[in-house]
């Protein structure tokens, strides 16, 4: 059965573990589902307020994905599924070129169908499938070249906005991350979120407005670093919003998706890194409980795939197993499925709170910028993580030289051009089809508003300069892959 545990019995010792099929008493474990999400809660909304998606949504279908997940599995790997970073190079790619949040999405929903079809054959087939088809070599590299191309992001986008908050804010997380020990050093990204808005009013108080790019008007002005005018007026409970736009901006809030061939060509090798990860993940799981997963690792990966087509599906984030709970598995030693069936409902109720939606929302863009570069350099190094962890032998030319030009191809900028309507840049597949193509208009690289950012330039700096550096290809598989 996937629910309906065994309660565990005497006195937790310090080196006893609870079983994923055993729980502690109710009490319990309701402060372990709490302290999962405070594990996960940070990353699922800052990815999407990344992607320009409704974080209200993303954190009720968090909540929802996670207990289709549990059910699928039958609580054999117990997991939070929460959003994924893996898609938000992608993801900037289709705003910058003009894509709306339903494109955004369609892609998604698509790369989540793939994703269940993959852990569906994985099912059939046996894991040692992956390792054939996608060595670590490759996923590594896939990974690492996923959070570099951001780089450009933090630069030209969140930084500028206010450069000393987004500091001050990234020194705060690397001191807290290196500093702390236990729960709190896990959630300094969190922590450094706090800090930074209550830093953000603060600077309102003693230097008052700054002028750089406002998200809310879509152009640079005067004015303050934190503006909660949208949180007073919010409800504390309700659905998120339907998706509008209110003078020529989108507000985006729950909707369908479009289907966009170019958009999905870009947010497909996304899918790659959502399988090392997945797998990564199961594995670790496996050695924490001591249980022999790999039976059920196409079932996890299929779940997932399911989590991410069923929050897509009503314009919520992708999903993805998160290793911030992992860590809370492996400081607390208790692996029981009901704290996270806990954590599940609280996500859920969460996202019935258009309050905390209008929270999330303003969030200052300094805040981003110095939570931003950690996050995205997170992403680049987890692709050597990958390297280190199976033992990728760089010695041997087979791995070592086609990495080593496929990563200067993607994230460098080069592109393959075929003829005036088709060419190859990293892992883009760029086809021109009109003034809705996505070779179009601003870089790829980019989240949404950033060819306004640009134009705005809030670092005063000079504007071809800047559109220089930025115009660059969204790499993640270099076609030499």
């Amino acid at each position: 059965m996937s629910i309906g545990w065994k309660l565990h019995g005497g006195t937790l010792g310090p080196n006893d573990i609870v079983a994923p099929d055993e729980r502690l008493s109710w009490g319990k474990t309701v402060g372990l589902g709490a302290q999962h999400v405070v594990a996960m809660f940070g990353a699922t909304f800052v990815f999407p307020l990344l992607m320009g998606l409704n974080a209200q949504l993303a954190i009720m279908m968090s909540g929802i994905a996670t207990i289709c997940f549990l059910l699928i599995v039958k609580g054999k790997v117990p997991s939070y599924l929460g959003s994924s970073a893996s898609f938000v190079g992608a993801v900037a790619a289709v705003r910058a070129q003009g894509g709306d949040s339903s494109t955004v999405t369609g892609a998604i929903l698509v790369s989540g169908v793939v994703l269940a079809l993959v852990g569906i054959s994985i099912h059939f087939l046996g894991s040692g499938i992956i390792h054939k088809v996608l060595p670590p070599v490759v996923t590594g590299a896939v990974v690492m070249l996923i959070g570099f191309n951001l780089a450009t992001v933090v630069a030209n986008v969140y930084w500028p906005q206010d450069q000393w908050v987004a500091l001050l804010v990234m020194v705060f997380a690397i001191a807290c991350a290196v500093g702390l020990r236990g729960f709190f050093g896990r959630i300094s990204i969190f922590l450094a979120l706090i800090f930074g808005t209550a830093l953000s009013w603060v600077f309102d108080r003693v230097f008052g407005m700054i002028s750089s790019f406002n998200p809310g008007t879509g152009k640079i002005t005067d004015h303050f670093r934190v503006n909660w005018d949208g949180v007073t007026s919010a409800p504390w409970i309700g659905f998120p919003p339907h998706t509008s736009m209110i003078g020529g901006k989108e507000i985006v809030g729950w909707h369908t998706p479009t289907l966009s061939m170019a958009a999905i060509l870009l947010v497909l090798p996304a899918v790659i890194a959502l399988i090392a990860e997945n797998t990564g993940h199961v594995k670790a799981v496996a050695e924490m409980t001591g249980a022999d997963l790999d039976g059920v690792m196409g079932k996890a990966i299929a779940a997932d795939g399911f989590g991410t087509i069923l929050a897509s599906a009503v314009g919520g984030s992708p999903t993805t197993t998160y290793a911030e709970n992992i860590g809370v598995m492996a400081a607390t030693r208790v692996y029981s499925t009901a704290a996270y069936y806990v954590a599940a409902l609280v996500a859920i109720l969460v996202g019935l709170s258009p309050k905390f939606g209008a929270v999330v929302a303003a969030t200052p863009g300094g805040v981003l910028g110095g939570i931003t570069v950690i996050l995205y350099g997170m992403i680049g190094l987890l692709g050597a993580k990958i390297w280190k962890e199976n033992d990728v032998d760089f010695a041997n030319p087979i791995n070592l030289v086609p990495v080593a030009a496929g990563i200067v191809i993607g994230i460098g900028n080069t592109s393959l051009v075929f003829s005036k309507t088709f060419s190859l840049s990293g892992y883009r597949l760029r086809h021109h089809r009109g003034h809705r193509g996505l070779s179009h208009g601003p870089s790829a690289g980019a989240p949404a508003h950033e060819g306004q950012r640009r134009r705005c330039d809030p670092g005063g700096r000079r504007q071809g300069h800047a559109e220089g550096r930025a115009r660059r290809p969204l790499a993640g598989v270099s076609w030499l892959f």
